[in-house]
């Protein structure tokens, strides 16, 4: 057999260090599409150390074209649950040991500068920002608003 030529990428994730100073969110993730499927099994890979096995995710289906109910992850399945009134930019996940990680989630779409910042801040120990505020944020300093895109369609 020959090793996999499929080009591996690095996970574009910053999160809170481990501290007392909990805040409103552990940090951010930037995906590279918005197919839920090839970007979640590296997101979980990355969070098993500090969050353990990642069972459940929860997320609003307006930013992702495909919205299923399980992704495999290796040898077992994550589960999705879907929720409209979840904040847009909003993940969150839920593991085997009954741990919680919410996460900001920087859409693909967005410059590299802008997800920086927003990546930095999300994961300030100790923020008290939530998604929207900070994408708000990132809008109200003259910056392109990385929401506004067309999906199927549809604004945001």
């Amino acid at each position: 057999m020959t090793p996999s030529t499929a080009p591996t990428r690095l996970i574009r994730l910053a999160l809170t260090p481990t501290t007392s100073m909990a805040g409103l969110l552990d940090g951010a993730w930037w995906p590279y599409t918005r197919d839920l499927a090839t970007e979640l099994p590296p997101l979980v890979d990355a969070l098993r150390d500090r969050w353990g096995r990642v069972t459940r995710i929860t997320a609003n289906p307006a930013p992702w074209p495909v919205a299923p109910y399980r992704v495999p992850v290796g040898e077992y399945a994550v589960h999705v649950g879907w929720f409209t009134g979840q904040d847009l930019d909003t993940m969150i996940l839920l593991s085997y040991s009954l741990a919680r990680c919410d996460l900001l989630v920087v859409p693909p779409e967005t410059e590299p500068a802008a997800a920086a910042r927003l990546m930095a801040a999300a994961s300030t120990p100790g923020n008290l920002h939530t998604t929207d505020t900070l994408m708000a944020d990132e809008t109200d300093g003259g910056r392109r608003d990385p929401r506004n895109i067309s999906i199927r369609g549809k604004r945001f």
